[in-house]
């Protein structure tokens, strides 16, 4: 973060901290619900691989996976490893079919090379979410190997060296709050999936194994929802028999975002679709999302309408044809806050919680009526956690604790239907003696102090208008730079390409000489005159000043004009004294 997002982030803390004491307002504690994915997908491909997962299951399922994201906005990141990197992508935000389709031809470019050491994998996988995951959204890695290792001997490398290596990566993947979700492949029986499962529980992922692309749709599903708090709905699976056989899927509310329909049979199947109107709906269309690979078939449903829809799905007469069924919804739960949160042993706490759905307390009472809510009572001194029932009150949940010990006390309330669960953030409260406020006996409570809220709300203003000025001319003054700068290059006599360099910019200001980013190397000199400087909404402009060609998309810039960058644009800048090609991407 640079520094003036702090110093604006520093501003509205203090704003708020000063409204406090005048209003006696707190803000709810409130849970995410439809976040943004950040996944970095790690795929062995040592030739180990060739016995372990012949068919490559593990291309299968990354290109799956990225078919079950949102069609915009999650970003996804992939490095395919042997005891070295060969090839890995920095995260790419999904803003089309067309970018999926850009990961998924990566996949398939992937080759497989001698040697395997998982830790390489996963040290490089955090590192991509370090240098670019979106602090708004979810990361997550998913590994897909067969768990074991096979070092060079030439090397030096040890497997006490790999273990190293893996205990500092899982030290950083926990500080940032990354699981590490694995998938064992296990064509020849030979997995280790003992160290697959270490690696997953000592994160907060969860560890799957398959020999058969048949399980992929239910494991995926599986990590998806356990990452976005969902549930996987079952549906039948069922022998087809050479005609068009209906398939109930019932969209519960009008608050689902996207429904992901996996279709997965051993031969070519044909789909239709029928809303809850009873009108055909078209396969693709701008409702309704389709993408195929060899072993799967994904239809995703946008913003589809309440009620029962009909697949109609035809296969090969006695074919099994397996189906699963994932929401996405655009819920996040809330708890209002509380009095307090200093008590005594015997005290009733009262909770109080609800849904939210674009920023509003969610009115619909139908939403409530299919689901169930729970208090989560974790007594911090003991460990143990109490799950206590909380009242369904219509367009809300209400709960009452009783306070058992003097204790230290983390309170969260998760709600739950057949599709989907939600939790909010935990409230941290103490019954230990002392900390209770005194209640003073025979003296009546002051009135409400309306001229000091006045007074405060007035302050405040004042406050807010003086801090957005000053932001103002902060930013016209010392303008920083946002995101990061992802370099390769490339030797066009030898075609040799250098790993990808994740260069962050918030360290610098007013401009930046390419020439910086490639460490003043004599060779590139004539990049010193490629500069870069901060533009408006998180965008950057180019001016190149060299004899360099830059392109953009396959096309050459205009020299003599200043090129914005958005995120996501990829250069492609031809040096001239030297046969070099540097290759950039922009990300924020």
């Amino acid at each position: 973060m640079n520094r003036l997002k702090r110093l604006s982030h520093q501003l509205i803390w203090v704003s708020a901290l000063l409204l406090l004491p005048f209003s006696g307002l707190s803000t709810a504690y409130v849970a995410q619900g439809a976040s943004r994915i950040d996944a970095v997908l790690v795929l062995d491909v040592s030739n180990s691989m060739s016995t372990s997962d012949p068919g490559k299951i593990g291309n299968e399922a990354m290109k799956m996976f990225i078919d079950m994201l949102s069609a915009q906005g999650d970003q996804v990141g992939i490095v395919a490893y042997t005891d070295e990197i060969q090839r890995e992508k920095a995260l790419l935000e999904i803003q089309s079919a067309a970018d999926k389709e850009n990961l998924k031809g990566f996949i398939d470019q992937l080759n497989r090379g001698a040697y395997t050491d998982i830790s390489v994998g996963v040290k490089e996988a955090v590192q991509i979410l370090d240098d670019g995951a979106d602090p708004g959204h979810e990361p997550m890695i998913i590994l897909l190997a067969d768990g074991n290792n096979d070092f060079n001997e030439d090397s030096g490398r040890t497997e006490a060296q790999s273990d190293a290596d893996m205990k500092k990566a899982i030290k950083e993947a926990n500080e940032s709050g990354v699981p590490i979700y694995t998938i064992g492949l296990n064509a020849n029986g030979k997995l280790n999936e003992e160290a697959l499962a270490e690696l997953s529980d000592l994160t907060g992922g969860k560890s799957f194994s398959t020999d058969s692309a048949d399980d992929l749709p239910q494991i995926l599903s599986e990590i998806f929802a356990s990452h976005q708090e969902l549930n996987v709905v079952p549906v039948d699976s069922f022998t087809a028999d050479g005609n068009y056989q209906n398939v109930k899927i019932s969209v519960p509310n009008a608050n689902v975002l996207e429904a992901n329909i996996s279709i997965m049979s051993s031969k070519p199947v044909e789909a239709k679709l029928v809303d809850p109107a009873g009108n055909a709906v078209a396969i693709p269309s701008d409702g309704v999302l389709q993408s195929r690979s060899k072993s799967y078939s994904l239809l995703k449903l946008l913003k589809p309408s309440e009620g029962e829809w009909t697949l109609q799905v035809k296969g090969v007469n006695r074919d099994k044809i397996d189906i699963n069924l994932i929401f996405n919804y655009d819920l996040s739960l809330a708890m209002d806050p509380l009095g307090s949160t200093a008590y005594s042993k015997g005290d009733k706490v009262q909770f109080s919680s609800y849904l939210v759905s674009g920023g509003k307390k969610l009115e619909d009472k139908t939403q409530y009526s299919n689901m169930s809510a729970v208090l989560l009572v974790k007594d911090l001194d003991t460990g143990t956690t109490e799950e206590l029932p909380m009242e369904n009150a219509g367009d809300h949940f209400e709960g009452t604790y009783k306070i058992a010990e003097e204790h230290d006390y983390e309170i969260r309330v998760k709600a739950e239907e057949e599709s989907f669960f939600r939790e909010t953030d935990a409230v941290t409260i103490t019954a230990k003696a002392g900390t209770a406020p005194a209640k003073p006996e025979g003296k009546a409570e002051k009135p409400f102090p309306v001229v000091p809220v006045i007074i405060g709300a007035v302050g405040l203003a004042v406050l807010l208008a003086a801090g957005y000025f000053m932001l103002r001319l902060l930013k016209q003054a010392n303008r920083g730079f946002v995101g990061q700068l992802v370099i390769e290059i490339r030797d066009e006599n030898t075609g040799d390409k250098t790993s990808p360099q994740y260069k962050k910019l918030s360290a610098f200001k007013g401009k930046l000489l390419l020439h910086q980013l490639l460490q003043l190397a004599p060779e590139l000199k004539e990049t010193e005159k490629v500069v870069f400087k901060p533009g408006s909404n998180d965008r950057i402009v180019l001016e190149n000043g060299s004899s360099c060609t830059i392109e953009r998309s396959g096309r050459a810039i205009d020299a003599a004009r200043p090129l914005e960058m958005k995120s996501g644009d990829r250069l492609t800048v031809s040096l001239k004294q030297v046969d070099k090609t540097i290759l950039i991407e922009y990300l924020v």
